[in-house]
């Protein structure tokens, strides 16, 4: 059979590709893993800012807190035993906020008022273990000097524009949202929800004294 001339340029351009691909492979996964790398180095920086001011937070007096600050200028450390996170919440739940820390969605009330406080990270962040969260586990919300703790009920796979799981209620609550699958390649289709309830003061200072017994 014969080889035309355009057919043997067509080859030799295929072949000159094939040599390229894969340095440029190479290089597009290095620029990749800096890219990562940089956005996670940011986050850690902006974590580690935010821990300091609401450690500076902890230290004032009570009094002078509640006097100086506005009622929602106070920080949120939100702390889960069950998985090791501990993290700074910002307010608002921009792709610039997550970036920095889990979100509180505009909106709800701060963790421990009357009604649905909602909170949202990024699953390959800082909510990347929330699905191993059981019926029971707490959750530590720690602001202007004080701790309230939650007890996990329960959670639920949703579609992203489901609003239900957001719904005020009238005792307060604390939700937890990530996107889902977890290990999802590319944007995920769906959303994970963890809820939980307050734990009551006088349940907390009794589970106080039986750990320092």
């Amino acid at each position: 059979m014969r080889i035309l001339p355009t057919q043997m340029a067509t080859a030799r351009y295929f072949s000159e590709w094939k040599r390229y691909l894969s340095p440029a492979l190479m290089v597009l996964g290095v620029l990749l893993l800096a890219y990562v790398g940089s956005q996670y180095y940011q986050m850690h920086q902006e974590q580690q800012r935010l821990r300091t001011v609401w450690e500076q937070q902890q230290k004032a007096p009570a009094t002078t807190a509640k006097a100086t600050l506005a009622p929602d200028d106070g920080l949120i450390r939100l702390e889960i035993p069950k998985i090791d996170l501990t993290a700074i919440v910002v307010d608002g739940t921009t792709r610039k906020d997550l970036k920095n820390g889990p979100g509180r969605i505009l909106g709800t009330p701060l963790p421990g008022e009357p009604g649905n406080s909602v909170i949202s990270a990024h699953r390959d962040t800082f909510f990347r273990h929330i699905y191993e969260l059981k019926a029971g586990d707490e959750i530590h919300v720690q602001r202007n000097g004080q701790t309230v703790k939650f007890a996990v009920t329960g959670k639920k796979i949703v579609d992203p524009d489901d609003l239900s799981v957001i719904k005020q209620t009238e005792d307060p609550q604390l939700t937890l949202i990530t996107c889902y699958p977890t290990y999802y390649i590319g944007p995920a289709p769906q959303r994970l929800v963890v809820f939980s309830k307050l734990i009551p003061a006088d349940d907390q200072k009794t589970q106080a004294a039986n750990t320092s017994h």
